[in-house]
C-alpha cells in the first residue's frame, strides 16, 4: 500500500496547524550548544542544535511535517540516510528515502542553527526562546516550542526526554526532569555542559530550558522528593522555601506526586513577564508568593500530568489550578472557596468575567482571558456543591489519578465527574452545571448549582 504525507496540523479548533499528523513522537533526544556573542559582538548562529526524534507511524508515510521556526535546518537524515526536505514557515516537511509502514518505530535526526528568538501570542505576551540581562529561558505556551527545537508542538504528542545543553563558562544550564549531575562535563575554554532526563511523558509546550548564572540548590521533601532550584543572581527566592510545605499539602489534597523530582526557576525580572508550570520545575518572573507557587505546582497534576487534549479544553488546566489556590487559602485560615466564589459571583454581568463560557474559548486572544481561570474555578466549585465535599475531595485524587500522563477532554472530566454521582437527582445537577456554568453564555441568573 502507498505511503501518504502525515497532515501539517491536528486541526485544534483554536490552532489548526499547531503538531502534524501521521506519527506519534515517543522520545526527544536534544543537544544544543548555546555560545551567544561577547559584549559589543553578534554571534550570527548562537545557537546549534541536534534533534534525534524517536517516533511511530500512525499510518503509512510518504513525508511528514516537523514544527520549526525561525531557524536553518542544514540536514535531515530518517533512520540514518539522508532524507529530502522542505523547510517554509513553521513548517519542516520530510521526505524519507524509503516510504514508512505504519507501526514502524523511526528515527529522524535534524541538524539546525541560528539566532531563536521570540514569538508574540495573540494577547500581546511573548513566548519562545526570551533573552534579557540575567539570562535567556525558553518558554512553550502554547506554540513558542518551535523557536528551539523540531518537533510535533501540539499538546496531544506527549514523549519523553533527554536535553544535552553546553552553555559558555559561569553559565547553568537548567531544564525538566532530573539532571544527571549539578557538576557539569567540562568542555573547551571551561564551557559546560549539563543533562536532563524527563522520564514521563511531557506535552513540549512545557519543555524549558534556562541559560544563566543561576544559584542552584539541591534538597529534598520530608518524603525523600528531589527538589532543585535555581534562582537568578540578586534574585530573593521568595517564599520558595515553603515549596515542600505546598507539595506535601498538595498530595494530601490531589494525590501521589506524578513525577520524579520538583523545583523552580526564578528568573530575572527582565527575562519574561509571566510564570509558567514548565514541567518538574515552574519558572517564576521573580521572587513568587506562596499563592503562585500553590497555583504552578497544582498544574504538576492538572496540566502536565492530566494535559489538554486540545487548546480549547485548557480550563481543565487553569481552573483546577485557580481552585487550588482557594482551597489553600480555606485550608490555611483565610477565606473560603465560597467567599472567593460569592466574591466573583457578584462582579457586574458586563464583567470580562462572563465573556464566554470556560469550556468555549471563541479565540487564541483568550485563552488565558479569566473565564478560563476564575468561571473554570467558579464551575468546579459548583461540582463541589452538588457532589458534596466528601465526593469532591474523591474527584480531586481520582481524576489525576484516572488520566495521568495522558491527555483529556471536557467530556472525559464531564463523564468522570458524572460516575462520582450517588443517584439519578445528582447526575441532573451536574448536567444542569455542565450547560449552565460550562458552556452557557453569559453570567448565570444564580449562584445555585446548575441554575
Amino acid at each position: 500500500m502507498r505511503g501518504t504525507p502525515g497532515a501539517a496540523g491536528v486541526l485544534d479548533p483554536l490552532f489548526p496547524r499547531l503538531g502534524n499528523g501521521g506519527y506519534d513522537v515517543r522520545h526527544y533526544d536534544l543537544a544544543l550548544d548555546w555560545a551567544p556573542a561577547r559584549s559589543g559582538q553578534r554571534a550570527e548562529q548562537p545557537l546549534r542544535g541536534r534533534a534525534r526524534i524517536t517516533s511511530r507511524a500512525t499510518q503509512n508515510l510518504s513525508a511528514f511535517n516537523l514544527d520549526l521556526k525561525g531557524l536553518e535546518v542544514t540536514s535531515v537524515t530518517v533512520d540514518g540516510r539522508p532524507a529530502r526536505y522542505d523547510h517554509a514557515g513553521t513548517e519542516l516537511t520530510v521526505r524519507p528515502e524509503k516510504e514508512l509502514d505504519k507501526g514502524r518505530t523511526f528515527r529522524t535526526t535534524v541538524e539546525y542553527a541560528g539566532r531563536p528568538g521570540p514569538l508574540e501570542d495573540a494577547d500581546g505576551s511573548e513566548e519562545g526562546w526570551l533573552t534579557g540581562d540575567g539570562g535567556t529561558v525558553a518558554l512553550g505556551e502554547p506554540s513558542g516550542s518551535m523557536t528551539w527545537f523540531p518537533g510535533n508542538h501540539h499538546p496531544l504528542d506527549k514523549a519523553t526526554y533527554t536535553l544535552r545543553a553546553t552553555v559558555p563558562k559561569g553559565q547553568r544550564a537548567v531544564s525538566n526532569g532530573e539532571p544527571e549531575t549539578t557538576e557539569p562535563r567540562p568542555g573547551r575554554d571551561g564551557r559546560t555542559t549539563w543533562t536532563w532526563n524527563s522520564r514521563h511523558p511531557m506535552a513540549s509546550y512545557l519543555a524549558t530550558l534556562a541559560i544563566g548564572p543561576y544559584r542552584l540548590t539541591e534538597s529534598r521533601t520530608p518524603s525523600g522528593l528531589p527538589v532543585v532550584d535555581a534562582v537568578a543572581p540578586g534574585e530573593d527566592a521568595g517564599e520558595l522555601e515553603r515549596l515542600p510545605e505546598v507539595l506535601d499539602w498538595s498530595v494530601k489534597r490531589f494525590g501521589t506526586y506524578p513525577f520524579d523530582s520538583a523545583g523552580a526557576v526564578v528568573l530575572a525580572p527582565d527575562t519574561a513577564g509571566y510564570a509558567l508550570e514548565t514541567q518538574t520545575r515552574p519558572v517564576y518572573p521573580g521572587s513568587p508568593d506562596v499563592g503562585l507557587i500553590v497555583h504552578e505546582t497544582a498544574h504538576q497534576w492538572f496540566g502536565d500530568s492530566v494535559t489538554p487534549r486540545t487548546w480549547q479544553d485548557v480550563w481543565l488546566s487553569e481552573g483546577f489550578a485557580t481552585y487550588a489556590e482557594w482551597l489553600w487559602d480555606e485550608d490555611h485560615d483565610g477565606p473560603t472557596a465560597q467567599d472567593a466564589f460569592d466574591r466573583l459571583h457578584a462582579t457586574s454581568g458586563d464583567a470580562g468575567l462572563w465573556a464566554f463560557p470556560p469550556a468555549d474559548p471563541p479565540d487564541q486572544d483568550s485563552l488565558f482571558a479569566d473565564p478560563v481561570y476564575q468561571r473554570g474555578a467558579m464551575t468546579l466549585h459548583q461540582v463541589r456543591r452538588v457532589l458534596g465535599d466528601t465526593r469532591f475531595a474523591a474527584l480531586l485524587k481520582g481524576w489525576p489519578r484516572e488520566y495521568a500522563h495522558r491527555n483529556a477532554r471536557t467530556a472525559d472530566f464531564t463523564a468522570y465527574a458524572e460516575s462520582l454521582a450517588p443517584d439519578g437527582d445528582t447526575r441532573e445537577a451536574l448536567t444542569r452545571t455542565w450547560a449552565v456554568w460550562l458552556r452557557a453564555d453569559g453570567k448565570p441568573d444564580s449562584a445555585a448549582p446548575g441554575r
